[in-house]
């Protein structure tokens, strides 16, 4: 399958605009992961039996500020130390993504122990030592990185089985981002000599995609913590059991996944903005340089091609040429050593008209003027001026010529005046320099730079017969490019491995060029701004939807918690409380009396309790139906408690007997109340029944003396009202030990 050249420049260019934003792809890249490692973290806080969670908490953590650290290498730039130090955090963080798969997955009899640990760690460590750290980085993608997320990935299959809803979904889902972020990070690592890696690797997916693979690995680690942030908040909807919270959940999980995607995007439109301003100022300042160089470049050059011209016009020289004799030539000879002066030339020459040097000069004077020049016929250029550059296979330098034909009084050519400048010269006026430059012949080989291991090394990938053509004129020539392309003017490239604007400037009129950079470290650190600010807003509104599901988590269980004390304190009042009354019941009593006797014990205060019953309430019902009789009992339970204070305390003790708890109240004011109480009942009227009495007992508490001790008193003295004919009080003696006491 061909691909046509303008999908193929589109790719390019597609595979270009993302390489200049790999600043934003680690931060949201590691921004996602710091976010899984802090959901994964809440989880094995509140599930301590489950210690996987804590080891995929960790791999997040450490994850994502590993990617953070590929951002500072890419802003502040990379160093063998600090190379190895994010060589370590990537390998410690596969490390617990291995372990969190492993835990999960510890009943399978496969399942290998921790011991395998110090062996792969060795082993990285080993070819680390051996062969670098690429190699030892993609050693623990393959065994630690691409192992623990399909580990994770089956793990959370797993999990998934015994969740139901949109939990089992959700672990389904990490599952599967899981299993595709192993292939990403695990299985398409950095190039390598190698298999795999030679074949499938970073720069082969950039290729055949034109997307970089960080961009993959960043959207599928935003994917993963999604997954697991959905899962976490199923989870806290099934402990509080509230039917709004969960669907608070749902809607803010939409919601936080399209503000979060919302401010992304908006600050990567922000980062990229930065960037484009300090682009155009890069871009401004390089072309002012360009010029500027390229200016004193020409000014050296057309110095040269000025005294050349001086030279060729000299009366000395044309005598020389035309007349000959030893006298023209020794002043011919003085006008050469003066231009060459002048000049800084390396070499100047006076060449009749077969090309033949008849004068030289300077410190390539003992050298053949056709070795530098070519002859007569060979050099190119017009009649009037020849100019070029031409490399040096003696001197394995590059130098400038220049000629003009010399001409006598009938204006025909007598031969040439040549000066030979050194480009060496030229370093001179780029000294000040402070960005890389190449100073190039057509073929792209540096003859000239300011960078180390620069010089006659190929700018640009050659095709095999240009190879060859250098090889038969250069001695030594390295051909491994540092670029990837040949070099355009005002263009964003890739050189030597790094993003650099280049500007290139063709010098004299020749094919050979000179090109500088424009470093873009820079513009990262631009651009970094951009990502500060989207990394606030980020915290802010994290903050602030974290925040309000903590309140609505709480208010959830505020909710359900009060529902529960409702629901208790419904059936404690239904426990305690007569149905047919509305009375307190005998349980209750239990409670409420020894409360009382023990307050009395400890103040002092008297206490009395009076038990009273329906008289001939059996005939009631026998005669009118317990639906009547249950009437009665309702009608009198309220009348007797209109009368009461309210801190007096009646009770059904059964049947038709109450019981009636009296603080602050001695055995006399009692049978005071319980007078008035009958009088109440007997005047108490009723449609069926007509008239009921009722007779009361009261008995005074003595301090010490037993709850049972107490009632059974009472009921005594009630028993003794009704023997003495009903509708009447008795009051019960006093125990005993009181009685024995008072006499």
């Amino acid at each position: 399958m061909t691909v046509s050249l303008p999908e193929e420049d589109a790719r390019l260019a597609m595979a270009a605009f993302l390489i200049d934003q790999l600043d934003f792809i680690f931060f949201f890249y590691g921004l996602a992961f710091l976010l899984l490692g802090a959901t994964c973290w809440a989880i094995a806080r509140r599930r301590r039996n489950e210690r996987s969670w804590a080891m995929l908490a960790a791999f997040g953590l450490i994850h994502g500020a590993g990617e953070w650290l590929d951002l500072s290498a890419l802003i502040l730039g990379d160093s063998p130390v600090f190379s190895s130090i994010r060589l370590s955090v990537m390998t410690a963080s596969f490390v617990f993504l291995a372990e969190f798969g492993r835990i999960q997955m510890s009943d399978r009899r496969w399942t290998p122990g921790r011991w395998i640990y110090p062996l792969i760690l060795g082993l990285v460590v080993l070819i680390a030592y051996a062969a670098g750290l690429t190699e030892a980085g993609i050693a623990a993608r393959y065994a630690l990185g691409l192992v623990g997320a399909l580990a994770s990935s089956l793990a959370l299959l797993g999990r998934a089985r015994s969740l139901s809803g949109p939990g089992r979904s959700y672990a389904r889902s990490a599952a599967i981002a899981f299993a595709l972020y192993g292939i990403a990070a695990g299985f398409i690592v950095p190039a390598a000599p190698f298999w795999p890696a030679s074949i499938v690797n970073d720069a082969a997916f950039a290729g055949l995609t034109g997307v970089p693979i960080q961009l993959i690995r960043g959207l599928l680690a935003c994917w993963i913590a999604l997954a697991v942030w959905a899962i976490w908040g199923e989870q806290l909807a099934s402990e509080v059991s509230s039917g709004s919270f969960s669907a608070y959940l749902r809607e803010q999980f939409l919601w936080t996944a399209g503000l979060m995607s919302l401010i992304l995007m908006l600050g990567w439109a922000l980062t990229e903005r930065l960037g484009e301003i300090y682009r155009h100022n890069v871009e401004t300042e390089a072309s002012g340089d360009i010029d500027l160089v390229a200016s004193r470049v020409s000014k050296e050059l057309d110095t040269a091609d000025a005294l050349t011209e001086t030279l060729a016009g000299s009366p000395s020289t044309k005598d020389a040429l035309a007349q000959g004799g030893d006298a023209a030539l020794a002043r011919a000879k003085a006008v050469l050593d003066l231009h060459v002066g002048a000049g800084r030339a390396e070499g100047g020459y006076l060449l009749d008209a077969e090309g033949g040097a008849v004068a030289a000069s300077g410190a390539l004077a003992q050298r053949r003027a056709a070795d530098l020049l070519g002859s007569v016929r060979e050099r190119s250029g017009s009649p009037e001026r020849r100019a070029g550059f031409v490399f040096d296979a003696a001197t394995r330098a590059t130098v400038y010529h220049t000629s003009r034909d010399v001409t006598d009084a009938e204006n025909r050519v007598v031969g040439a005046a040549a000066l030979i400048v050194s480009v060496e010269a030229f370093a001179k006026d780029l000294e000040g320099l402070n960005r890389p430059y190449y100073f190039v012949d057509p073929h792209g080989v540096v003859v000239l730079s300011n960078l180390p291991d620069a010089d006659h090394r190929t700018l640009w990938p050659l095709d095999t017969a240009a190879v060859s053509e250098l090889a038969g004129r250069f001695d030594g020539v390295d051909v491994r490019p540092i670029a990837r392309a040949e070099i355009r003017d005002a263009a964003w490239m890739q050189i030597d491995g790094a993003r650099e604007y280049v500007r290139r400037r063709f010098i004299a009129g020749t094919d050979w060029s000179l090109i500088i950079l424009k470093p873009t470290r820079q513009i990262f650190a631009t651009r970094f701004v951009g990502i500060v600010i989207t990394l606030l807003v980020t915290i802010v509104a994290l903050m602030y939807l974290l925040g309000k599901e903590r309140w609505m988590h709480e208010d959830a269980q505020r909710k359900a918690q009060s529902k529960l004390q409702d629901l208790a304190r419904d059936l404690n009042i239904k426990a305690t409380t007569d149905p047919l009354t509305g009375l307190y019941n005998r349980l209750r009593l239990n409670d409420i009396l020894p409360h009382e006797m023990a307050r009395s014990d400890r103040v002092g205060s008297p206490l009395s309790v009076v038990m009273y019953d329906i008289d001939q309430f059996k005939g009631v019902n026998d005669r009118f139906g317990h639906a009547v009789g249950d009437k009665v009992l309702a009608t009198l339970s309220g009348t007797v408690s209109a009368s009461l204070r309210a801190t007096d305390n009646l009770v059904r003790w059964g049947g038709e007997e109450f019981l009636l708890i009296l603080p602050d109240t001695d055995p006399e004011s009692a049978r005071h109340v319980a007078e008035k109480l009958r009088a109440a009942v007997a005047a108490q009227p009723f449609d069926e029944v007509g008239q009921v009495t009722s007779s009361f007992g009261v008995a005074g508490y003595a301090a010490g003396e037993p709850m049972a001790d107490l009632i059974a008193r009472a009921d005594k003295a009630l028993y003794r009202a009704k023997a003495n004919g009903r509708n009447q009080v008795a009051v019960a003696p006093p125990p005993l030990s009181r009685r024995t006491a008072q006499a």
